[in-house]
Order: structure tokens, then sequence, then C-alpha cells
């Protein structure tokens, strides 16, 4: 899980993929941090991905970063801890203008039966899960 954390870190941005009835959905994302020993992102509850994530937690996450790829799929269960709330927007300080782990809307999500993908196009993939 580790290695998955240091990938996304890396690339800054990855791109989450979620299902809203029979489309499918796409949209950059850029948090990510290992709390309570879980991989977990970040969004506000008011927004569509949430209700997309709550109608269907399987989801799929894609970064590039260095000529390689990972691909990560797994379910998302939402943590309302402050604490996880908490160590999310210490991690990401510069969200704290439009989230607070109290506000009601900061919502984070940590992922379960995951299993990541890391290719290349030299490579043969690599398959972690956790």
């Amino acid at each position: 899980m580790k290695r998955v954390y240091d990938f996304l870190k890396e690339a800054g941005t990855y791109f989450l993929a979620t299902v809203d009835g029979d489309k499918p959905r796409v949209r950059p994302f850029g948090t990510v941090n290992i709390f309570d020993g879980k991989l977990y992102i970040q969004t506000g509850k008011k927004k569509d991905v949430s209700k997309q994530i709550a109608s269907n937690p399987n989801v799929e996450i894609c970064a590039f970063s260095g000529g390689k790829w990972i691909r990560v799929e797994g379910k998302l269960i939402e943590d309302d801890r402050v604490e996880a709330k908490k160590a999310m927007l210490d991690a990401y300080p510069e969200l704290r203008g439009m989230y607070n782990e109290n506000d009601g809307n900061t919502q984070v999500l940590y992922f379960e039966n995951a299993k990541a993908t890391f290719s290349s196009f030299t490579a043969p993939p690599e398959t972690v899960e956790f």
C-alpha cells in the first residue's frame, strides 16, 4: 500500500472513475493519505462524485508518472471519524479554505479489497493487493 501511496503522491494528480447510472464519470483528484493502516482519498459530500460512490462504491483510479502508470480498483468505504478527516486536511492544509473536519461536508473514504496494477510500456505489469 505504501508503494501505491508513493506513486500517487509523485504523480500529483490521479483520475477517479465512478458510475452515474449507466454512464462512466472520470475526474481529476489529488488527495491521498494513509491513516489507520488504510489508503484514503477525500471529497465533498455535496459533490456528484460523493453521490455516485454512495450508489456504487466500486471505483478505479489511474495515474501516470515518469513513463509508468498505476490503476487501483476497489471499494471505497466512508470514514466519518473526525480524526480521519483531520489527518487528511492536515496532509493538505491548502484545502482548509474549502473544507473543515467539522463542516458536515468533508468526506474521507478508504479503499477496501483494493488491487493496484503498476504498468509501463517496457516491463510486465505488477499487481499488489491491500
